[in-house]
């Protein structure tokens, strides 16, 4: 019986996968950290952030995903109706029953050849949506 070796169960794709273009898009507004702490400790408690960002009232998962979809798609120069799985991960999506990720497939010009899903698990949406990623690209 051989031994055990961790690597032995990570998933290994049949070719290549990588990463050819990100995007990110940070919305522009900022709660200061002393107001929140106000709120839990009466202003008493330190933060190890001065500030954080925070959407603004007319933005979204929905919205704040075009845009950095949109960034994502100059950085690597890919033209969207190459584009065949758009994934948003999130756990606020704003719809209960429509799916975001139609919604910025649409938006960003990436249909309609196109999967779209959205991807829910708290603060693991990201990742699990990579993973599956790998898989698909990996899979040929």
């Amino acid at each position: 019986m051989s031994e055990y070796k961790p690597q032995d169960g990570l998933m290994k794709p049949d070719r290549s996968v990588g990463i050819v273009g990100y995007g990110a898009y940070v919305p522009r507004y900022r709660l200061p950290a002393s107001e929140v702490s106000k709120m839990w400790t009466n202003g008493t408690g330190g933060t190890p952030i001065v500030e954080k960002a925070v959407n603004g009232l007319d933005e979204d998962v929905i919205t704040m995903s075009i845009e950095a979809a949109r960034n994502s798609l100059l950085r690597a120069r890919i033209n969207p109706q190459e584009i065949r799985a758009v994934w948003v991960g999130s756990e606020s999506h704003p719809y209960a029953v429509k799916p975001s990720s139609t919604i910025v497939a649409e938006a960003i010009g990436a249909v309609p050849n196109t999967m779209a899903g959205d991807w829910e698990f708290a603060c693991k949406a990201g990742t699990e949506a990579m993973q599956a990623a790998i898989g698909f690209v990996g899979s040929g």
